[in-house]
């Protein structure tokens, strides 16, 4: 296993939580790092990402201002920070990585296995 989330967990609205996904150093390097979602009964969508150096985000508009992603290059984890989390944030959240253009969604096709957030209201 390259890619390994972690972090999710049972939490009321309004609250946080923090999501981890590793990678060995070798794997990570110069890739794009991603999370994305996937509730029951819906496609998977994208969350927000993170280029190879670090200087690059992107956000869906769903969880701009309450989410942030960042990496530690220093630990090959990348981090999401969720905040004022809603139940529509309930979802399974995969870690991902790209070795190809940082705006091509369709490149990440590297995934780990999820980790359940659940919201209750």
């Amino acid at each position: 296993v390259q890619l390994q989330a972690s972090g999710g967990g049972l939490v009321q609205a309004g609250g946080s939580l923090r999501l981890s996904c590793s990678a060995s150093r070798a794997f990570a390097n110069n890739k794009h790092m991603g999370w994305f979602r996937q509730a029951p009964g819906q496609e998977r969508q994208f969350v927000a990402h993170v280029n190879w150096s670090g200087k690059l985000t992107e956000y869906a508009d769903s969880v701009k201002g309450r989410f942030t992603i960042s990496r530690d290059d220093a630990e090959n984890t990348v981090y999401l920070q969720m905040n004022s989390l809603k139940p529509e944030d309930t979802a399974v959240y995969y870690c991902a990585a790209s070795g190809g253009d940082f705006y091509n969604l369709q490149a990440y096709t590297y995934w780990g296995r999820g980790t359940q957030v659940t919201v209750s209201s």
